[in-house]
């Protein structure tokens, strides 16, 4: 099967979020997406670790990578 038409096929989830705090920063972030992870002493990995458990959260944060149209980043 293939991922053509998925706009998150081969971006993994921690080049999401590493995107989007890099053009949004952590505050702006947490604008767009009201989450405790993006708040208080917000990193990488706590994000990770929060969204990897929080299906809904995920969604949300992989629908504003895809709207924002943003290249991942490593």
């Amino acid at each position: 099967m293939t991922q053509a038409n998925n706009p998150l096929h081969g971006v993994t989830l921690e080049q999401i979020v590493t995107a989007l705090a890099a053009h949004y920063g952590w505050e702006g972030l947490a604008r767009q997406i009201d989450i405790n992870c993006f708040k208080k002493d917000p990193s990488v990995k706590s994000s990770l670790k929060f969204l990897r458990k929080t299906p809904w959260a995920r969604e949300k944060v992989e629908a504003l990578f895809i709207a924002s149209k943003l290249p991942p980043r490593a």
